[in-house]
């Protein structure tokens, strides 16, 4: 953690959280930015996505990608933590696991930048329950 010297250290470490609590909480038309879900239960958080979820706010702002980032429940997928879940404008969500800082930034280079599919994708095989319109 930085230590404050001065005032003008703690403004510019204010500006720096109100940056990023902005990169994670932007609410207006979630629909239209990158959406990132981080699993945060406990087996998340003991494989790593805290650290995860920091790397990804970090990079995603340095690299000026507008994009709504937060942290999520369970996802179901613990044998392969931590896992992230990406929905861009318009697809259906992609879900990452084992993912580790060197994984995360592929992934914002390559699916989140350039819509390119990489390694680590966990297949979803499941549907949901529709409603029957005969009840």
């Amino acid at each position: 953690m930085t230590k404050v010297k001065s005032l003008a250290d703690l403004r510019k470490m204010k500006e720096e959280l109100a940056n990023k609590v902005q990169l994670r909480e932007k609410s207006d038309s979630p629909e239209k930015l990158v959406q990132v879900k981080v699993s945060m239960a406990t087996c998340g958080i003991a494989s790593g996505a805290k650290e995860i979820m920091n790397h990804m706010i970090d990079e995603m702002d340095r690299q000026a990608i507008e994009a709504l980032v937060t942290q999520t429940g369970c996802m179901g997928f613990c044998h392969a933590e931590p896992t992230i879940e990406v929905t861009l404008p318009n697809n259906e969500p992609v879900v990452f696991g084992h993912v580790d800082s060197k994984k995360a930034d592929e992934i914002i280079t390559k699916y989140i930048i350039r819509g390119e599919l990489v390694d680590g994708i966990i297949p979803v095989n499941y549907e949901t329950v529709k409603e029957n319109k005969n009840d």
